[in-house]
């Protein structure tokens, strides 16, 4: 009996070792700014207690970048192996202004999305994550032709893949649902470097259940497959399943809740997924300090946002 007892707990701390250090790899969304940009990214994060980040190389909503330095790179990285951040779980976002799915402004999509791919090239990073874009008013099969056309433009002769983000299917978006992402994964040719980010605020919009994300995986799998499951937004939802807005909560404020989020997050599938929040600031505030705390810990914090103004007023 004592024997057992003392494998018993063996097992257990065994355990819960593996679960703290392997099981979950969790961060947010962090700056990229002027003067300190990756240095200043990695130590944002950490300051959030995050294993990994995710991050724009410039605004999303123009073209306007700043010279990638190579010095404050190279610090970044020196600091992100010594705080056990792995650059493989780092996401770069491409911007949003980027849309391969309407004609009328292919010549910029793909130079404009050519150039981020090389600064993510230059920071030493290999994913980065793309809205596929807006029909307006060309169709849903006319929008997947241009995607596959361009994503065929860009992917060539790089180490970046390409994760199609998964959207709430608001207005003429199109990758509201597998099937589409899949069209696109079919038609592009360096199927190396093309994967998927799921957005739990955007497929929940878009009408998936997760009340049973168990389910929802599966579909998933027997539709795009797993292995091309490279990140995972984790995102609370304003709205109720299926409204197609595109509108994020805090984790357990919104309508997917804090213990559905928690089987994305803790699901075994996908341990080796890197995890994001995306969630919005309160009073200008970001939340990811405590809402990484909320995950790691499995506890809903009711007093999240007394919690962010009292450490940041």
């Amino acid at each position: 009996m004592g024997f057992k007892c003392i494998l018993y707990a063996l097992f257990k701390v065994m355990y819960i070792y593996s679960e703290k250090r392997y099981y979950m790899i969790i961060g947010s969304h962090v700056s990229f700014n002027k003067k300190d940009q990756l240095l200043g990214s990695v130590k944002e994060a950490l300051g959030y207690g995050a294993d990994t980040f995710m991050f724009y190389t410039g605004a999303p909503q123009n073209t306007v970048r700043v010279p990638i330095n190579a010095d404050l790179t190279k610090e970044a990285f020196i600091f992100m192996k010594e705080n056990g951040i792995n650059p493989n779980n780092v996401i770069v976002h491409a911007p949003y202004i980027v849309n391969l799915a309407n004609e009328s402004n292919f010549d910029f999509s793909i130079r404009f999305l050519r150039e981020e791919i090389k600064r993510v090239e230059l920071l030493g990073f290999d994913k980065i994550v793309l809205h596929p874009g807006s029909h307006v008013g060309v169709g849903v099969d006319k929008a997947i032709s241009n995607i596959v056309y361009c994503l065929n433009e860009v992917l060539v002769d790089t180490p970046v893949k390409i994760l199609l983000e998964t959207m709430a299917g608001k207005g003429t978006e199109v990758g509201s649902n597998f099937l589409e992402i899949k069209r696109i994964i079919d038609g592009v040719s360096n199927k190396d470097n093309i994967g998927v980010c799921l957005d739990t605020c955007h497929i929940s919009d878009a009408g998936y259940d997760l009340n049973d994300f168990s389910r929802v995986l599966t579909d998933f799998d027997n539709i795009i497959g797993l292995d091309r499951l490279l990140c995972i937004h984790v995102n609370d939802s304003k709205n109720e399943m299926g409204a197609h807005k595109d509108r994020h909560e805090n984790i357990g404020f919104g309508h997917i809740g804090f213990d559905n989020l928690m089987s994305v997050v803790y699901s075994p599938k996908l341990k080796d997924v890197p995890m994001i929040l995306e969630t919005p600031y309160f009073e200008s505030c970001p939340p990811y300090k405590f809402e990484i705390e909320m995950i790691k810990s499995k506890k809903f914090n009711a007093n999240l946002y007394d919690d962010i103004v009292s450490y940041y007023k």
